[in-house]
């Protein structure tokens, strides 16, 4: 099935059920379908075609939720982007991914026009609101005025659906590319073990950049389920509040959010009377902070996850084991195989440690226009005909074969639930003014799994841990500013006179 049949299948089956809500905003199903569908009919007026790439560059919203499912019935591949992305950032992704057409927002066109001047060579510019700094911006709202039909494209669920960047090893980003039967998969295998229906009712905060906020839209609209969109976390008591209003039974969160959530002294247990699950993934949830959810959210299932963008999800931890089996993250998700294997391509033994290696319909299809890289993370399979996908990270299994999480073969640190490469981070600290030399590692964090950490030489004494932060801030998207900056003064390295990240690393454990 092709991913833009979740909606109009729906659609069909529950035109006037409500499908989103955004603020006072509330789209039924059919409405979405429209929308999308005047949209897509504007796309190809505009030049796109099949498998072209649509940057898809805004804040939750339903123009967003709009915009994606208009690019794949227009037969093109839809590309989220982090509404944070700086101009060189954008631009990069841009021409890497030869995406001509970028659909964004009024507040966001200064960063599409300053990605313009650094190489982007946008064929169209569609905007949601106007600005000076785009003059030439085609007016979302006149082509969601003109009533059309979704073109008919041809597209077969082989085709590319996605093109989600993700950060490397070498400071670029990325494209992980996802086709329809990708989704599908992915999708249903998730759907079946949270045991969702159309009666759901979901709250989602998460940016639809990342993939986990994605799908709640894509699972939601599959089912017929409701998803109420907000932009952030930032105002949990404004949340809460949305949550009982709306009678929310669903809530995928990340460590931060379930942190801000315990920290609040006004909450009892019952608060939600209708919230039947979270989920957590991105970093795993410590179990203290489980067993106070659990106390606190006595009637809610809590799914423990563990998934990468290459594949969506892994693994999850069946509640009924939360507790014996503590700080795993569970077996593979239905129609998946999870094993470990040794530097051989052996399947190691309980309790010895090798890198989790991932098998389904769900693993990409390789990362774009990146050949070494395809080659690195996706290798032959057990059957002649398939590639398996070697996450990169270190894993054990027990003797039950529920599997827990070691650590990262490479130096990509996880965050937020996004993947930062240090190369990127330290290519924007060497360029503050008083640094001489620097290198970021991943420092042990309860919430955010791993933070940030920039451990700097410098020659200006003045310069200090604020000026640096401040420094990021204006480059960096703000998952990748560093948390913390520690001064010294020199930094380790190798016996060839390289900086050492493994040493650096190192010497924070023995701190």
């Amino acid at each position: 099935m092709r991913v833009e049949n979740f909606l109009t299948h729906s659609a069909a089956r529950l035109p006037q059920k409500t499908a989103l809500v955004v603020g006072e905003r509330r789209l039924s199903f059919a409405e979405l379908d429209d929308l999308s569908s005047r949209l897509a009919a504007g796309l190809v007026a505009q030049g796109v075609g099949r498998d072209d790439r649509v940057l898809v560059f805004l804040d939750n919203g339903w123009e967003a939720a709009v915009a994606i499912f208009a690019v794949l019935k227009a037969g093109a591949t839809f590309s989220p982007i982090n509404p944070s992305t700086k101009p060189d950032k954008l631009a990069y992704i841009a021409d890497n991914c030869q995406g001509r057409v970028i659909i964004t927002q009024a507040r966001l066109l200064p960063m599409v026009a300053e990605a313009r001047k650094e190489g982007a060579e946008f064929r169209a510019v569609i905007s949601a609101g106007q600005s000076a700094a785009v003059p030439d911006a085609v007016p979302l709202e006149g082509l969601l005025a003109n009533p059309a039909a979704a073109p008919v494209h041809g597209g077969i669920d082989s085709d590319l659906a996605m093109l989600i960047y993700t950060s490397g090893s070498t400071g670029r980003p990325k494209g992980v590319m996802m086709s329809h039967r990708n989704i599908e998969a992915a999708s249903l295998s998730i759907l079946t073990y949270l045991e969702n229906t159309e009666d759901d009712i979901i709250l989602n905060v998460l940016p639809l950049a990342f993939d986990y906020g994605l799908y709640q839209l894509l699972m939601a609209v599959r089912l017929g389920a409701t998803l109420v969109l907000e932009k952030s976390f930032a105002f949990p008591a404004a949340i809460f509040e949305l949550m009982r209003k709306e009678k929310v039974t669903g809530l995928p969160l990340v460590p931060t959010m379930a942190a801000l959530i315990l920290n609040m002294q006004d909450l009892e247990p019952g608060s939600f009377p209708t919230l039947r699950y979270i989920t957590n993934t991105a970093a795993a949830l410590p179990p203290a902070h489980i067993e106070r959810l659990q106390t606190l959210l006595p009637g809610t299932t809590i799914f423990s996850m563990y998934g990468l963008t290459e594949c969506k999800r892994c693994t999850y931890l069946p509640p009924a084991r939360l507790k014996d089996k503590a700080g795993s993250v569970g077996i593979a998700i239905p129609n998946t195989e999870a094993f470990v294997l040794d530097d051989e391509g052996n399947r190691v033994a309980p309790g010895e440690i090798g890198q989790l290696v991932i098998r389904g319909p769900h693993v990409m299809q390789g990362y774009w226009a990146n050949a070494e890289a395809t080659a690195k993370s996706l290798r032959p399979g057990l059957k002649p005909w398939e590639r398996l996908l070697y996450t990169g990270d270190l894993f054990y299994a027990d003797a039950e074969g529920f599997l827990y999480f070691v650590g990262r073969t490479d130096d990509i640190i996880k965050t937020r639930g996004e993947k930062v490469a240090p190369k990127e981070v330290e290519a924007v600290l060497v360029a503050c003014p008083g640094v001489v030399e620097v290198v970021v590692v991943g420092k042990q964090d309860p919430v955010l799994g791993h933070a940030i950490h920039a451990i700097v030489v410098k020659n200006d004494p003045a310069l200090s841990e604020r000026d640096i932060i401040r420094h990021c801030a204006k480059s960096l998207e703000d998952f990748m500013v560093p948390k913390s900056v520690e001064f010294r003064d020199s930094l380790p390295k190798t016996d060839t006179g390289k900086v050492s990240r493994r040493l650096a690393a190192e010497s924070l454990e023995n701190t």
